[in-house]
């Protein structure tokens, strides 16, 4: 599949970097983007992957539009996991903004390349079948070793994946996804961190 992406009338080619330490350079990152000719280039130095928040990511998020071609040197570089991954892809293919990465020649401006968006959607979903799965598992064992669970939360588990999913493949706020439920933005922060999930 060609790493060079294809670009529709008034398109743009938007790249994006991040290196996780301070020590570690951009400049093979940047080299790569640059040489599919790049119209702006986002990047992060020195923010793990881990990380909740990431200014470069989020000014890329902020300045994209339908039709523009996110442009990163390897898959890793852009999701600090795999659901992180799989719900920007979604997002991306929600929002009409196509995906290329250069090192696993992912490239969704060409017809074969489309699947992508499919295959990432269904990874997202089955990453929040696990999180249900293995949260309600865990109940269950803490129930039968006879240990005493305490009130009922706010937000039952598909409450809070369907918050999580609003703000991270939709771009929604946590104040709008708070607003699903009728909540407090704080009592989705703390759901988020109960099924171990990562806020926006």
């Amino acid at each position: 599949m060609s790493v060079w992406p294809q670009l529709t009338e008034g398109a743009r080619r938007i790249g994006y970097a991040r290196v996780s330490t301070k020590e570690q350079k951009l400049r093979m990152q940047l080299d790569g983007l640059n040489a599919v000719a790049c119209e702006k280039i986002f990047s992060d130095h020195g923010v793990s992957g881990a990380k909740a928040q990431r200014p470069g990511l989020d000014a890329m998020l902020d300045y994209l539009q339908p039709d523009d071609v996110v442009v990163v040197f390897k898959l890793d570089r852009l999701g600090r996991s795999v659901l992180h991954l799989a719900d920007l892809l979604t997002r991306f293919g929600n929002e009409g903004i196509h995906f290329c990465s250069m090192s696993e020649g992912i490239n969704t401006t060409t017809p074969g390349g489309k699947l992508v968006y499919h295959l990432f959607s269904a990874m997202a979903e089955f990453h929040r079948d696990l999180i249900v799965e293995n949260t309600m598992a865990g109940l269950d064992a803490a129930r039968a070793r006879g240990q005493k669970l305490g009130r009922p939360y706010k937000l039952d588990e598909w409450q809070i994946l369907e918050a999580h999913r609003s703000i991270m493949q939709e771009g929604e706020s946590l104040e709008f996804a708070a607003a699903l439920w009728e909540v407090s933005p704080s009592t989705v922060t703390r759901a988020f961190e109960r099924l171990e999930l990562e806020a926006a």
